[in-house]
Parts: structure tokens; C-alpha cells; sequence
């Protein structure tokens, strides 16, 4: 019987060999999936966090994030990654659901009211519990959650994690700034007591390399959200002492740190935008969250279980640089935290697929952050779930060596008026090309962002025909997401519409 049963595993084992290289190339990870340990995975959320902030994009970078230039290094980088959204709710909102915050009026911060010539359009500050959200997707399949860091997708407790599919929530709360800052006591209802002082992205790594002790021996989602880099500036003496010294020795006086951005509001209104990055309190932020990150990945080696792990890095939003300290410059991009240009929704965008991505290759094509919940379900080898996550593309299948995917658009829509000083609009990136149009008053520009990745040369004149295609497109979408738009003050005002 031994004998018999040896050979029907050995047949069984060569017919699955047979049918995996019988199939098309797209679907071998898909095929694969069914024959090695389930895929993990660990979700790096940062805060406000500049596409310029890391040296895997930016060789002239003054901070140091050694550990996420490693993390690119041995994944893919897309170098055209966005956030669905210049602040960071509704990007947080398009990651946990797979759609465009636009469907469920989640356009702005929750709950950012800021009125300018007109007021915001309607404004949901809570991601309901109809969503099967990302988490909920992958515990029906076994998988144990966690969510760690800050959440923002709900006022009222019945919205956070513990409600949304996480098994664990430790941080994931209403408040999307740490209420007490970067040492505790941290005046948080979903953190303990710790020592006073305790340093926050270090409490938030410890309590991840727990949970990743609790289930190295399950299928597994960490999902954790950094506070860094958000507001308030504050960072460890001894990383604040060291970015000092290299400012010193960096900067010359006589050349600028500031500069005015393009005139979009009158002259009294007009933002200055940081030129360089030399912020040492900010430097210290970003390396002492760069430091939890490589506790992370090396907990997954000293487990074993860093083959089996996938590891996804992104930013909810760009760089503050117009705003609240400034204290980031995310040239060449323009703009930053709060503005449609490139500043304020292009991110670092990194996935390590162990076995499959090829160590520090590199994609340009433009992806966005619902893509990550059909991507996550199809590295998994799970099902999709294609009437939840709507706006969403897997990536895998650039991920194993595809250069384009079936998508022709993707989309913006922020109509509000920012803190940072970003007007209302929205926008289409179609391949090399993007165009934004203002709210306000309809206005148009039209930006090779390829050639012209700080978006100074408007092309809207000069190429007409790419406009009127561009922008039918978009007000299409408009209509199929059900967008809304600014609102009047008084009787008197008639705020501009798409046709």
C-alpha cells in the first residue's frame, strides 16, 4: 500500500508540474501559490511621506533610509506609484476597499472642513461597514490581521480596525496625528501605558515583532501604519544632533530654502514651497522610522519565514512642503501634501515578492493604491473580488515581468480647499500625460510628466486635441463615480460644473 500510495503522490506531483508549465505566463504565480506555503504579508504605511524622501529615488537625498533602499533592492520599485488622493484618509480609505474614494463622497481628510471662495463638496468622514475591506478579504481565507499605527477611517469606534477585519488594532483609532506626540505618554486609546518618553515607532515596531512571534506559524497580514512622518516635528536628541552637523556642512547661506509656488490664489495668498531638504527634526523622523523598518524585515529573517513573506511600502500622500513647518522638499516634483501636482500624490511604492519579483527591478508603469487589494488576493492565489475592489488592477502581472497592463486612465478628485494651499480639483494621468483641471473656475493644464516630471512646462495650448480627449475622459469618470463638487456660500454664487 506504501508503495501504491508513492506512486500516486509522485503522478499527482508530475500531472501539477505538467499543468503549471502548460499555462499562460500571467497566471504562473497564480498556479504556484497552490503548491508552497501560503503568502504572508507586512503593509508598510508611511505618513505624509515624499516620493523624494528615499534614496531609491532620490541619489541626492539628505536623509538616510538605508533600510528602505534595501527593501527596493531586493523587490520592484514602481516609480509611477500614487495615492489615490493628495491627504491621507481617503488613499488609506482606496487601500482598505479597492475603489476611489470619490464613490462614497470620502474625498478629504476625516473630517478636514476648510471653505475658500466656496465651500468643500460633501464630505463622508467614515469608511462604512458594508466595505468587505482588504482585511476582511483575507481572514475569510484563514488569514490572521493586524493592524498597527494610525487608522483615520472613522470618528466613532464602531469604524476602526477591530471592526474592519483586524483581529488586533494597537494605535488604530480617529486621530490622524499622534495626540501626544512622539513620546509618551501618547494619549491614545488603543496604546497601553509605556515608560514615560518611550519613542512611538519604536512602541509601534515592538508591539509588530510580537505579533509576528504570536503568527509565524499562520497565514498572515500585518498591516502596519506608521504615524512618522506626520506632525508634530518632533525626533530623538541624538538623530536631531547628527542632521545639524550635516546641515552645517551642507547648506551655504546664501542659497534659498524657500520659493514661491505658482501663483493659484492671489499674491497675499501665495505659498512658499521648500527648495531643499535639510529639516534635521524631520531627518530624525524619517531615519528613527527607517530604523523600525529594518526591525521588521530582520525579524522575518530570524523567524525563517521572510521567503514566504511578501513586504509592501507606500505613502498616503506627498511630502509636506507648503505648510505646517514645511519641513520636506520634494523636488523635482512640484508641489506637495495637499496639491494634485506630482508632489502631492506621487509615493515611494515598493513590493518584495520573495522567488518572483527580480531583486531591484524597477516598473514605470503608472499604478495606484486601489491596485494593491486585487494584487494582494492574486499573489496570494486567492479569488478576486471584483465588485468590491472596482478600481483596482493586479499587478502581478508586472510584478513577474509584464511591461504594461490593461488600464488606459487613472484619476484624481480633491474637491476641497487644503490646508497646505492646494486648490480644488481633479485630474487624469493618461500614459505620458496628465492634466488638471481647477474647480474653481475650470481652468485646464496639461503636463508631460514623463519629460517634464516638475510640471512647468503647460502644454494645454499647444496641444488642444490631447485637452478636449483628456478631459472628456475625466468628466466620464465623474459621472460614472458619482463625484460632487464645490458648493456655493450664498444665493449669489454659481460654483463652476463639469458639462
Amino acid at each position: 500500500m506504501r508503495e501504491i500510495d508513492s506512486r500516486r503522490e509522485f503522478l499527482k506531483t508530475m500531472v501539477g508540474s505538467i499543468a503549471v508549465a502548460l499555462l499562460p505566463a500571467g497566471t504562473l504565480p497564480r498556479a504556484a501559490a497552490a503548491t508552497r506555503k501560503p503568502l504572508n504579508f507586512v503593509f508598510f504605511l508611511i505618513d505624509d511621506f515624499g516620493w523624494t524622501d528615499i534614496g531609491a529615488n532620490n541619489p541626492h537625498c539628505f536623509y538616510n533610509t538605508p533600510n528602505i533602499d534595501r527593501l527596493a533592492r531586493s523587490g520592484m520599485n514602481f516609480t509611477n506609484g500614487y495615492a489615490a488622493n493628495p491627504v491621507c484618509s481617503p488613499t488609506r480609505f482606496s487601500i482598505m476597499t479597492g475603489k476611489y474614494p470619490s464613490r462614497f463622497n470620502a474625498t478629504n481628510w476625516f473630517s478636514g472642513k476648510r471653505s475658500g471662495r466656496y465651500n468643500g463638496a460633501p464630505l463622508n468622514d467614515w469608511m462604512p461597514l458594508e466595505e468587505v475591506t482588504l482585511a476582511e478579504a483575507l481572514k475569510e481565507h484563514g488569514y490572521k490581521t493586524a493592524f498597527v499605527g494610525k487608522w483615520h477611517l472613522g470618528s466613532e469606534e464602531k469604524y476602526w480596525p477591530e471592526n474592519q477585519g483586524f483581529d488586533v488594532n494597537i494605535g488604530g483609532w480617529s486621530v490622524g496625528s499622534p495626540r501626544g506626540g512622539y513620546f509618551a505618554p501618547f494619549e491614545n486609546p488603543r496604546l497601553g501605558d509605556y515608560p514615560k518618553g518611550s519613542h512611538l515607532p519604536k512602541v509601534l515596531t515592538d508591539e509588530s515583532l510580537k505579533i509576528l512571534d504570536q503568527y509565524k506559524n499562520n497565514a498572515f497580514l500585518l498591516y502596519l501604519a506608521f504615524y512618522s512622518v506626520h506632525t508634530p516635528l518632533q525626533g530623538r536628541e541624538d538623530l536631531i544632533d547628527k542632521y545639524k552637523t550635516k546641515r552645517q556642512k551642507l547648506l551655504d547661506e546664501q542659497e534659498r530654502e524657500f520659493g514661491p509656488e505658482e501663483q493659484v490664489w492671489p499674491v497675499e495668498q501665495q505659498r512658499q514651497v521648500r527648495l531643499r531638504q535639510c529639516h534635521a527634526v524631520y531627518a530624525a523622523m524619517v531615519e528613527a522610522m527607517d530604523e523600525q523598518i529594518g526591525r521588521v524585515l530582520d525579524k522575518l529573517e530570524q523567524l525563517g519565514i521572510a521567503d514566504n513573506t511578501a513586504v509592501i511600502l507606500m505613502s498616503d500622500n506627498g511630502g509636506l512642503s507648503t505648510s505646517e513647518g514645511s519641513p520636506t522638499s520634494n523636488l523635482p516634483l512640484r508641489g506637495g501634501k495637499g496639491w494634485l501636482y506630482e508632489g502631492g500624490i506621487r509615493e515611494p511604492f515598493l513590493i518584495r515578492w520573495p522567488g518572483v519579483t527580480k531583486p531591484g527591478s524597477q516598473s514605470d508603469v503608472p499604478v495606484i493604491s486601489t491596485d494593491f487589494y486585487p494584487t494582494i488576493l492574486d499573489m496570494a492565489g486567492l479569488p478576486l473580488k471584483h465588485e468590491q475592489h472596482l478600481d483596482g488592477v493586479s499587478l502581478v502581472s508586472l510584478l513577474t515581468g509584464a511591461t504594461s497592463i490593461d488600464r488606459d486612465a487613472i484619476y484624481w478628485h480633491y474637491p476641497h480647499y487644503s490646508n497646505q494651499g492646494g486648490f480644488p480639483g481633479g485630474a487624469i494621468r493618461m500614459g505620458d500625460y496628465k492634466l488638471i483641471e481647477r474647480f474653481e473656475d475650470g481652468r485646464v493644464n496639461l503636463y508631460d510628466v514623463q519629460n517634464d516630471i516638475g510640471e512647468r512646462q503647460d502644454l494645454a495650448v499647444e496641444y488642444p486635441e490631447k485637452v478636449e480627449q483628456m478631459r472628456s475622459k475625466l468628466h466620464a469618470w465623474y459621472k460614472q463615480v458619482d463625484a460632487k463638487f464645490l458648493q456655493a456660500k450664498d444665493d449669489n454664487q454659481n460654483p463652476w460644473r463639469p458639462k
